[in-house]
């Protein structure tokens, strides 16, 4: 039986022709396979008629389907097959000749900015020969660098098309659009090279963007940033204020954080009438709703995490909000919950000793402070436990009275059942705090790994003149996330001979993180004050598994701990330093002044300063008295688990699940593939997540820990069947170890959605 192949524009048909299909797979991805082409000839030969595009969706899956251990390369493969066909679309629809992979790069912008997907910034800060120039830097063959699932998660999400979803942009025209928007108000004479290093950057898959910054930046739409922190006021008109922010941001593409801790609890009183409180869980189902119903137009619904102290009367209630039994009026299934976490629960966890629970308003009311306000600034010793003991002596104030150890089995049901909640070890978080002069840090976002100053936005006054209502508010700290990420597996020399890349990669990551808080859009403007004021970036990393098993470094080994300790002080020593010189270019960030950067107490108390190697860093803190800093925050280790896939690597610091596996999507199997798999680095793969020992996970963040002034997104991956001993020690040793935070708590029971939000 003869088959056609038929044309999607014209509808036009053609007769198949076996021979000329082996010439064009070998011509576009050098497959000369006789049981590969016989396969996809039986395939198209049981047909009458094969749409073009089928055609393609066939070659790829064939190819996809001889992906295993031992052929990591058919994915490879199977991206060549789709990049031709995303640059014949291309060619199409921008009308040039199919025979060039890219065409004219002025054009395509032209093209986007009259169709308004593109910024109009773009061709407003750039001439023409500019643009002409810019073009020269792209290199079609660094599309080569992708395996089919990073460029099909790159083509599918984030590459710029039209109102009918036709391809224009190319991957490495998406490199660059990001690079020049970037760039676009850096001075004229030093503008072009810093675009292409930002192009090298990203074109060589040595480092990502956020997620945000990845998809909106050059668009005429949408805004830069990762996710967003709320203290939310104990009012009204607070509460709903808070709600309005939320929901404009999630709107617009940000994850949230909220924390709830100072709003009053259950049955405390409102206005001198006591019992009227309802508490903080018909506040967190009203954020809920608001996660479900604002979806950024549909393409996902919104997400928030919500903290809670685990002193707050409703701390019992809040465990269990995500639970699948038990009353539905108190449960809120769509949002993600972190308790924070004094020193002083931990100790009373250890000798299972009482823990007292308080309404914040009431302390406040009684007390004459609010107890959230206070930390241990020592470990053992501090303002938080000397507060805490007056409110428990105080006869005045209601209280109730829990084993600590049941809280602490409360969180970890929770955790087993459901992933969350994530663990916030406050006191840590604040003594490491840079900028302990200018406030407190409460909870953490989405992901856990940003630690900045927070204050709740206070409404004081409301005036009319005429037919306008005018509301005033004092902004409070409203955090912002400004992520993006080093490629461990491509950016760092297995070898360790020399750090070359990272030295010319983080000055200009930095200089792109920092050029984000300048060109972002954010609605909500106590958010975008605070961004100015702080200048605060997260620089991170993903590929730690993969790095690993480039260098034979097995992940349960002191090795691997000692690695993560060197490597991670390089890159705050590389990033410490690019921001110093930013600031000697254009300023150290406003809030400088008494800040533990200026003051060196930032370097003493991780150590530094008595290291008989610390000449490097008593040379950068000179510069910094002398010229200041850029950033009020550098570091911060988000999840990366799709950006890390279009770059070909492994996410995070996590390690792999296996070596191998096959990712269930709707209609088809996706292989997964270690990066890099072959008979060198399987023995470093060969183990499973939730087969790797949590307790030198443990090890790893701890020693990379001293050197990240924010946080890390750290998951634990257990089995469903973990005692809870061992559970409870694990928690133990993070918090005694000094991690500022744990993330999910991966249960081989548990089906828990990834968050994209703080992708780099």
């Amino acid at each position: 039986m003869s088959t056609f192949i038929v044309k999607e524009k014209n509808r036009s048909k053609e007769l198949f022709d076996l021979k000329r299909l082996e010439r064009f797979l070998q011509r576009v991805a050098g497959i000369e396979s006789p049981e590969y082409i016989k396969k996809i000839a039986r395939n198209i030969e049981s047909k009458a008629e094969l749409q073009a595009d089928n055609l393609t969706s066939l070659l790829i899956q064939s190819a996809l389907e001889n992906t295993d251990e031992l052929n990591p390369h058919w994915s490879f493969l199977a991206a060549k097959i789709y990049l031709n066909d995303l640059y014949k679309k291309a060619a199409e629809n921008r009308s040039y000749d199919k025979s060039e992979k890219y065409g004219d790069f002025y054009t395509l912008i032209r093209i986007l900015s009259e169709k308004g997907i593109y910024s109009t910034r773009i061709l407003e800060k750039y001439t023409k020969l500019e643009i002409d120039e810019l073009g020269k830097l792209i290199v079609p063959e660094r599309d080569l660098l992708f395996d089919y699932t990073g460029l099909h998660t790159l083509a599918t999400r984030y590459l710029a098309v039209d109102h009918h979803k036709q391809v224009f942009e190319l991957p490495q025209e998406r490199w660059l659009i990001i690079a020049m928007y970037l760039m676009q108000d850096e001075p004229s004479d030093q503008r072009d090279l810093l675009v292409a290093e930002s192009y090298w950057a990203l074109s060589n898959l040595y480092m990502t963007v956020a997620t945000p910054t990845l998809a909106n930046a050059g668009l005429a739409h949408g805004q830069l940033s990762s996710c967003f922190i709320d203290t939310v006021e104990d009012s009204l008109i607070g509460i709903y204020n808070s709600n309005t922010d939320i929901a404009r941001l999630s709107k617009d593409g940000g994850g949230i954080g909220v924390y709830m801790g100072k709003v009053r609890a259950r049955g405390s009183s409102i206005k001198g009438f006591k019992g009227a409180s309802s508490g903080v869980i018909p506040w967190i189902k009203q954020l809920n709703n608001t996660a479900v119903s604002v979806d950024q137009l549909g393409r996902r619904k919104g997400a928030i995490a919500v903290y809670l102290d685990v002193w707050h009367a409703d701390i019992l209630s809040f465990l269990d909000l995500k639970l699948n039994n038990g009353d539905e009026r108190q449960r809120a299934h769509d949002i993600f919950t972190g308790v924070c976490l004094p020193d002083l629960f931990m100790e009373q966890v250890e000798r299972r000793g009482d823990w007292h629970l308080f309404d914040p308003h009431e302390v406040k009311q009684v007390m004459g402070f609010s107890l959230e306000d206070f930390y241990d600034e020592e470990k053992g010793a501090g303002s938080f436990r000397e507060m805490y003991q007056q409110c428990v002596q105080n006869e005045k104030l209601t209280k109730k009275t829990v084993p600590a150890i049941q809280i602490m089995i409360r969180i970890m049901k929770s955790q087993l059942e459901t992933g969350t909640p994530f663990m916030f070890y406050r006191d840590q978080v604040n003594r490491m705090n840079p900028n302990k002069h200018q406030g407190m840090i409460y909870s953490s976002n989405l992901c856990t790994e940003i630690m900045q100053n927070m204050s709740p936005t206070t409404h004081y006054e409301e005036t009319v003149d005429g037919d306008t209502i005018i509301s005033y508010k004092k902004a409070g700290d409203f955090v912002v996330c400004n992520l993006s990420s080093i490629n461990l597996g491509k950016a760092v020399d297995p070898a360790g001979e020399n750090w070359d890349i990272l030295e010319r990669l983080i000055p200009i990551q930095v200089r792109m993180l920092d050029n984000v808080i300048d060109l972002n859009t954010i609605d909500v403007k106590q958010a975008a004050i605070t961004n100015k004021k702080y200048r605060a970036i997260g620089l991170g990393t993903f590929g730690w598994h993969h790095l690993l098993a480039l260098k034979n470094v097995e992940w349960e080994s002191a090795e691997a701990v000692q690695l993560a300790d060197e490597l991670y002080e390089k890159i705050a020593q590389l990033t410490i330093r690019a921001s110093v010189e930013l600031a000697k270019e254009k300023g150290a960030y406003p809030l400088f002044e008494g800040s533990d950067w200026q003051s060196g107490k930032y370097f003493e108390i991780r150590g530094y300063t008595g290291k008989s190697d610390s000449g490097k860093w008593a040379d950068i803190m000179k510069e910094i008295q002398v010229h200041g800093i850029r950033n009020g925050y550098l570091m911060a280790v988000a999840p990366n688990s799709s950006t890390s896939v279009i770059a070909g690597s492994t996410a995070s610091i996590d390690p792999v699940f296996k070596p191998f596996y096959h990712e269930e999507k709707k209609n088809y199997k996706l292989p997964v593939v270690a990066p890099d798999l072959d008979h060198r680095t399987y023995n470093i793969y060969r183990k499973s997540a939730y087969i790797v020992d949590q307790r030198w996970s443990i090890q790893q963040n701890a020693a990379r820990q001293r050197h990240l002034d924010q946080s890390i997104s750290f998951n634990f991956y257990v089995p469903n069947q973990i005692k809870a001993q061992i559970m409870l020690d694990l928690h133990l040793q993070a918090w005694d170890s000094g991690l500022k935070t744990t993330y999910y708590v991966r249960s081989t029971a548990s089906d828990i959605e990834d968050c994209v939000w703080c992708e780099s």
